[in-house]
């Protein structure tokens, strides 16, 4: 399959790259430095662009066949994730692609009754509050969009190796988690569901 991936130098990026050319596909690194990527594969291609450029962004849309969306920002301000996110659908719209698989975080939209008392007040409720309400913004432009899309709620990244027992798609108020994911797993899960209809038009948690 050729897909694009938006926000590919990323962690969980970083990994979706790797598997996805290990899986086969074609895949295209959307970056404004793609080049750190420091990968050379016959099926991957650098694109680099910037995601607040809409131009940019259509032109590397041209012939994918599924969108992959892992935007992160070190900033606890701003609207990376959301402003993003609306130039990517709005090329996918314009170039007819049609599968989105977009990654958020657990504690978006109704999932937020899965954190504890420090993540959902402290973290997520004063220190990061507009990381989440960058991530709230950003999955409600995914649930409008009219496309076949995929919202994927991870909880706090680990650089821990895959054991491949996560949880996911547990109820919105399912409290029985340690809060925490492996990179390398988000980055599976991602992949998974872009050939697995299971969750599509679905926002699935997924933790251990």
């Amino acid at each position: 399959m050729k897909i694009i991936i938006f926000g590919s130098t990323g962690s969980v990026g970083r990994h979706i790259v790797k598997q996805a050319l290990e899986q086969g596909h074609q895949v295209t690194a959307f970056a404004r430095k793609p080049e750190v990527l420091d990968i050379v594969h016959n099926n991957l291609t650098l694109f680099s662009g910037d995601v607040f450029d809409p131009m940019a962004v259509s032109n590397a849309m041209k012939d994918q066949e599924a969108a992959l969306i892992t935007l992160g920002s070190a900033k606890l301000t701003g609207d990376l994730r959301s402003r993003g996110t609306k130039n990517v659908v709005a090329a996918m719209k314009q170039h007819g692609v049609d599968r989105l698989i977009c990654q958020t975080t657990l504690g978006a939209g109704n999932s937020i009754d899965n954190l504890d008392f420090l993540w959902r007040y402290v973290l997520f409720g004063i220190i990061l509050r507009f990381v989440m309400r960058d991530h709230n913004i950003q999955e409600e432009i995914v649930k409008n969009s009219g496309l076949n899309w995929t919202i994927i709620r991870p909880s706090a990244f680990t650089d821990e190796p895959a054991s491949h027992n996560y949880k996911h798609g547990f109820k919105a108020k399912y409290r029985e988690l340690t809060l925490k994911m492996p990179r390398i797993e988000v980055a599976e899960f991602m992949l998974k569901n872009l050939t697995d209809s299971q969750y599509l038009y679905k926002a699935p948690g997924i933790s251990y």
